[in-house]
Formats: structure tokens, C-alpha cells, sequence
């Protein structure tokens, strides 16, 4: 049996050949801090995988990052590095359930640090309302974090907050007022923040909007704010930030006061597209070694949004007028060589005392499972596609594998089986029950059985796999005898198409599945995730 878990990153050396930083930079001087050291060659997406709207800060010697789980759980990664490359998950703001306050449509956490304490300041649905920003506290950057409940909630919606100190040292909260949601423009605001960060205080005041003529067309969003020599500098994401018609980009605004007045930089915006990512915004300005960085989102042009947008670390520098430039790579956008191509394996013996941390389930249908001697037994549920445990994929062509225990003794009217799951209403799976194996797409709420076969005769346990090509294109097979021969199910030569599986706001989860009445459970062996470069 496999190990109980592994995740393993390769940077190949090759990668120092930088894997598509976004935007070019422009002519004229540009500035690096005092006394940087030379730039470390950035290997492209730092956060392989759906890590959209990322935020970032340093807290002693180490960076930690969060980012949108949207309805997923747990909510929240909490990651951290040491040298904004290389992250390792080091657990989740809220682990298990969710705030009271909330149901869903967790997104974009911003991590702070003040003194003892490490912030999260975060948006969520609320229940029987709209969107609002809340705020999550704790005494260590991994946590345990407490919640404290909303603090701004629009009738439009809030979101995106971003916690700053004025020109004077007081505290602010800045986020969006979400009026694109309704057809209308999109104000960023700030306000006064109480000392304990638990709520706003005086009255708050718009700094900028979206101007529906430019490159911003219907909103401005994601705003985070750094201060350099004597300006505050606001970094923002314009237009639409997902799915296939994105047309997301990055812009700069600077002031001399908090407050105002705000100006925005002529040559916006200063990160979008090309051939190499999609979409690039919503981060967060860092500095390392004398050298700036922006942590942010991108779709990579291959895979695209069934992957969900990636962990992007691009590097700038200050022009002699004062505005942050970002560089262009060593290769041209879509020129990545293969072997700087990244390869993220995982593979679950479920051994160990507790499910791995990097599982994730849908928020709305939180499954119930144990770890037995090496075994994960997983509670079936009967609505939507049933009681889902998944990961995240990190590439576009990828094998993911599960091997169900005991296919032949599954409880009646269940099936166990191995998953692609967009939401509980769109996914296509591959599960054995009733004394047969199955092929089944779920769209839409719907579902439809596209193929299916005999059980094999005296199979102790079955391996089900999916290969994935071209991002959409999904190849299901069987093997009774742990992998040596493969069976296709009658009429399957062809490849399914699951371009329907994504959300408009994350990619897709890969993993085990159990559908039937709550009363059953299944059992599973082992699963793997493989990409393919």
C-alpha cells in the first residue's frame, strides 16, 4: 500500500529559465531597493492548483499566504515559505464548519500581522443577506483563529477588505462596495477601524471607482495598498475576473494621503494577458531581499479554468517616476520549456490517524468518514452527487486513480466510486454498486447513466481510473487486478466531455464519492493524482 500521504513538487533546474513572468517592462530607469540581492528566477505558478485572490504577508522570517475556497472546506488554506517559492499547507482558518454568520461564497481572505496577533479579514454570503466582510483573529499565524463576525455588509455587497494605516497611523478598512453584482459601479471605501478590529468606527469615505470607458469597464476590486517613498500605492484587479470570457487585469493608483486625492497610473494596466497566463489580479505587493513582488492569480493558458487560477508570483520594480514596472520574463509568454513544466503528485494510503489536510469537500454537504487500518470510510449522503471528499488538480492532463474496497458488498442503492466534481449539480464519476460498474454524468442537477457494465466476478477490490486530456476531455477505466489490465465500459472509446464542470469561480476536484442513503458506508483502499506534462 502506498504511503499515507505525499505531496511532491519538482522545480527542475531548467525552471531558473523563469516560467512566464506576465507583463513587460517598460522602457526607462527602474529602482530595486537598498542593497538587493540578485532576483532568484521565479518557477511559475508558486501555487500550483485553485488558489485564487491570494494574499500575503511576513510574520518574522516566514511568509504566509491564504486564499478562496469559495464553497469549499475546509475554508481557507493557511500556507507558508520561506522564500515565497516553496509553500507547504500548514492547516485552514476555519477547519471544519463555518462561521454562524455565513453559508457560503467564501472568498478573498487578506492575512495581516500586528504585533502578537494575525488577522484574516475576509468576504462570506451571509445568511438571508448579501455579501459582507468579516474578521478572523488569532494568537499564531497557523492559528486557532476566532471569529468575530461581520463588519461591513452593503446592501449591494462587501468584499475585498484590505486593513492599512494611514499617513497618521490610524487604522482603516478598505474593500469594494459590490455593485457590479446589480449593474452599477463599484466604489472602493474606506473607514476608521477600531484597535481590537471588530468594528468600523466614524464615517467612511470613497478613495476611487471603476470608469466604465476604460480597461476597467464594470468594476475595481481586490484592492491591497503598500506605502513607498511617500505614496501609498493601491494595486487592483478591473473587468471580469473568470471563466473562459475573462478579461481580468491588474492597475495601480497611488496617493500621498489615505484619504485622497487618488490617481491612477496612465499606463494601466500593468499585468494582463498573454500567451502564456490569463486573467492575472487580485494579489498582494510583497517585498523580499530588496525585491518586489506581487502574489496574485492567473489562469495558465493550458487548462485554464478546469484547473482554476494559480498562484502567480511576478516581480517589479519602481520606475524613476515613481510607478511600480513589472518585468518580462526570460522566455516570451508561451514559451515555456518542458522541463520547467511543474509536476504535483499525490497519493493517499489513508493510514495514518487523521484524512490528510489537503481533502476538501463541499461546504453545503460536509461528508461524515473515519480512517480504519488504512482504510477511509466514507459515509454516503443521498442528495446531489452524494458525500464527496476531492483535491484540487494542478494541470491540465492528469491521472487521478481510487481503488473501492469490497465492490461486491457496497449496500444496496449506493454507489462508491472515483469523481470529477465541479458542484454537487455538475460531475461525471465512475462508481461500482448493484452488482455493476458505472459511468454517470450529473449536469445540472441531472443525471444519466452513459455506460455501464457487469461487476467483475470475485473482485476483492477494484481500481477506477480517469485520464484527462486537453482539460476537458475525461477517459474513464477499470482494472480488478490493481492495475496490471484496464477495462473500458461498452461504448466508451471515446472521451466524455466535462467542459461543463466548472464553477464560473474555481476548477474542478478530483476524488472518492459515495452516493446512496446516509445510512450506508463504502470503503476505500487508496487514491492518486498524477499530472502529465
Amino acid at each position: 500500500m502506498p504511503p499515507a500521504f505525499f505531496v511532491k513538487k519538482t522545480f527542475p533546474f531548467a525552471a531558473l529559465l523563469l516560467a512566464g513572468l506576465l507583463a513587460g517592462a517598460r522602457p526607462g530607469r527602474a529602482q530595486q531597493g537598498p542593497g538587493a540581492r540578485p532576483a532568484a528566477a521565479i518557477a511559475n505558478p508558486v501555487l500550483p492548483g485553485d488558489f485564487p485572490d491570494p494574499s500575503v504577508v511576513k510574520i518574522g522570517d516566514t511568509y504566509w499566504a491564504s486564499a478562496t475556497t469559495s464553497d469549499w472546506g475546509p475554508i481557507f488554506p493557511l500556507l507558508k515559505s520561506k522564500n515565497l517559492q516553496d509553500w507547504t499547507l500548514a492547516g485552514h482558518v476555519f477547519p471544519q464548519g463555518r462561521p454562524a454568520w455565513a453559508d457560503h461564497y467564501f472568498w478573498a481572505p487578506e492575512i495581516s500581522q500586528e504585533g502578537q496577533k494575525t488577522y484574516i479579514f475576509y468576504a462570506a454570503h451571509r445568511q438571508g443577506g448579501n455579501l459582507a466582510v468579516g474578521v478572523a483573529s488569532a494568537d499564531r499565524p497557523e492559528g486557532p483563529y476566532r471569529d468575530h463576525g461581520p463588519l461591513v455588509g452593503q446592501p449591494d455587497g462587501s468584499i475585498d477588505a484590505f486593513p492599512v494605516r494611514d499617513e497618521k497611523g490610524r487604522l482603516y478598512l478598505v474593500w469594494k462596495e459590490d455593485g457590479n453584482s446589480i449593474g452599477q459601479p463599484t466604489p472602493i471605501w474606506a473607514q476608521p477601524l477600531n484597535a481590537a478590529r471588530t468594528a468600523l468606527t466614524g464615517e467612511k469615505k470613497e478613495l476611487f471607482r471603476n470608469d466604465p470607458n476604460s480597461w476597467e469597464a464594470g468594476l475595481v476590486e481586490g484592492v491591497s495598498m503598500v506605502r513607498h517613498g511617500g505614496y501609498f500605492y493601491a494595486f487592483y484587479a478591473g473587468n471580469g475576473c473568470c471563466g473562459s470570457g475573462c478579461t481580468y487585469a491588474t492597475g495601480v493608483a497611488r496617493a500621498k494621503a489615505l484619504l485622497g486625492p487618488w490617481e491612477k497610473y496612465a499606463r494601466n494596466p500593468v499585468l494582463a494577458s498573454n500567451d502564456a497566463w490569463k486573467c492575472p489580479g487580485h494579489g498582494t505587493a510583497v517585498e523580499r531581499n530588496g525585491h518586489w513582488y506581487l502574489l496574485h492569480h492567473a489562469y495558465a493558458a493550458q487548462g485554464f479554468q478546469n484547473v482554476g487560477r494559480q498562484g502567480v508570483l511576478s516581480e517589479f520594480t519602481w520606475s524613476a517616476a515613481g510607478w511600480p514596472e513589472f518585468r518580462a520574463g526570460g522566455v516570451p509568454a508561451g514559451a515555456l520549456p518542458a522541463a520547467a513544466r511543474q509536476k504535483e503528485d499525490v497519493r493517499d494510503g489513508f493510514d495514518g490517524p487523521a484524512l490528510a489536510p489537503t481533502w476538501q469537500w463541499p461546504l453545503a454537504a460536509e461528508p461524515a468518514f473515519t480512517l480504519k487500518n488504512g482504510t477511509l470510510l466514507l459515509g454516503a449522503q443521498p442528495a446531489g452527487s452524494g458525500a464527496v471528499l476531492g483535491h484540487g488538480v494542478y494541470a491540465a492532463a492528469y491521472t487521478a486513480l481510487a481503488t473501492v474496497v469490497a465492490p461486491g458488498a457496497v449496500p444496496v442503492g449506493t454507489a462508491a466510486g472515483l469523481a470529477v466534481v465541479g458542484t454537487p449539480d455538475n460531475a461525471l464519476a465512475l462508481t461500482v454498486g448493484g452488482g455493476a460498474v458505472r459511468l454517470w454524468q450529473r449536469e445540472k442537477g441531472q443525471q444519466k447513466v452513459l455506460a455501464e457494465a457487469p461487476l467483475p466476478a470475485a473482485a476483492g477490490a477494484l481500481t477506477l481510473r480517469v485520464r484527462v486530456t486537453a482539460a476537458t476531455q475525461y477517459q474513464f477505466d477499470f482494472s480488478p487486478d490493481g492495475g496490471t489490465t484496464w477495462q473500458a465500459l461498452p461504448g466508451t472509446k471515446a472521451a466524455v466531455d466535462g467542459a461543463f464542470l466548472p464553477p464560473w469561480d474555481l476548477g474542478v476536484r478530483v476524488g472518492v464519492l459515495a452516493q446512496g442513503p446516509a445510512t450506508s458506508t463504502v470503503a476505500f483502499d487508496q487514491f492518486s493524482l498524477t499530472s502529465q506534462p
